[in-house]
């Protein structure tokens, strides 16, 4: 197993969901061991702490309901310059939310990094939503319902860092696996970009080994870096129920232990966002615990190596 360098961001962003209490997420999976778990399987790890967003002054868009854009305007600023640093430096970044908003900056940010290493970007998205409304298309006006539309080059959000980006993501590039709630207007978005889409009904039909492993092959044999973009309501709420946006019939503790134990052995992941964990939901830390389990399977751990816990 090869041994990485870890560097833990933490990313208390609140503003992009319609509930509050996500800024506890990364101290939240601090308590829970995250690093300690990832050094007892023999990983370096350093933890930056939580960054703190720039102050951007008034900014506007055109859609009413869009709330706290400046202040997801920061994350996406400082998030941005980070995973982009991060991403040259051989670095593994984990980056603790916070809410999916994010990804806004982690997401293009890895992306500037893989076009300054001249390799292609690819994007696993673990969620039961799409996130790929633009600013003019959300009706809630949360913004952490945007990042993946932002990040594959969808017009309009040039407010959030002040210019266009240079460096988008490929939507071929992009899989979103378990999702099972899409908006009309974000259905009409995927099908014109091209993005892949696994929904859970696909995964009851043929299992989620059978749908991520080509995607990995794919990434494979083009040379890719692979960003994972975990939510918490990719799992099914009765054994993750600390997030604000629960929807039911998500992945199961075998399932998604299956994903990351794949994703390990595929050797491909460059990079991971770890979001929507809202602990003020959570039962005696089920959530997080399971998150850092999750997070432990990526970076190597084997079922003989997992401790038993009752949940």
């Amino acid at each position: 197993m090869t041994k990485r360098t870890v560097r833990l961001v933490g990313a208390p962003v609140d503003e992009g969901a319609g509930r509050r209490g996500c800024l506890m997420g990364p101290d939240a999976y601090r308590t829970a061991g995250l690093k300690k778990n990832l050094e007892d399987l023999g990983h370096k790890v350093h933890d930056d702490g939580n960054l703190v967003y720039p102050e951007t002054g008034p900014l506007t868009c055109d859609n009413p309901a869009v709330h706290h854009l400046e202040e997801i305007a920061g994350w996406t600023r400082v998030l941005f310059e980070t995973a982009r640093k991060i991403g040259v430096s051989g670095e593994f970044p984990i980056y603790m939310g916070g809410d999916h908003a994010l990804a806004l900056g982690t997401v293009p940010g890895q992306a500037a990094a893989a076009a300054e290493l001249d390799r292609p970007l690819y994007v696993l998205w673990l969620d039961a939503h799409s996130d790929f409304h633009s600013l003019e298309t959300t009706e809630s006006g949360n913004l952490h319902g945007t990042p993946l539309a932002y990040a594959c080059g969808l017009k309009g959000f040039d407010v959030l860092l002040g210019k266009p980006l240079e460096h988008v993501v490929d939507p071929s590039h992009v899989e979103i696996l378990g999702v099972r709630s899409i908006d009309p207007q974000e259905h009409k978005f995927l099908l014109e970009a091209g993005a892949g889409v696994d929904d859970m009904r696909r995964i009851d039909e043929h299992g989620i080994a059978a749908l991520l492993q080509p995607f990995l092959d794919r990434v494979a044999r083009n040379n890719g870096l692979l960003h994972v973009s975990l939510d918490v309501d990719f799992l099914d709420p009765s054994i993750a129920p600390a997030v604000g946006t629960t929807v039911p019939g998500g992945a199961t503790f075998r399932e998604a232990h299956l994903v990351m134990e794949m994703l390990h052995d595929s050797g491909l992941v460059t990079s991971l966002d770890l979001v929507e964990l809202n602990p003020f939901l959570d039962d005696r830390g089920k959530t997080a615990r399971l998150m850092v389990d999750l997070t432990a399977s990526l970076f190597g751990r084997k079922v003989f190596d997992r401790p038993t816990r009752s949940f």
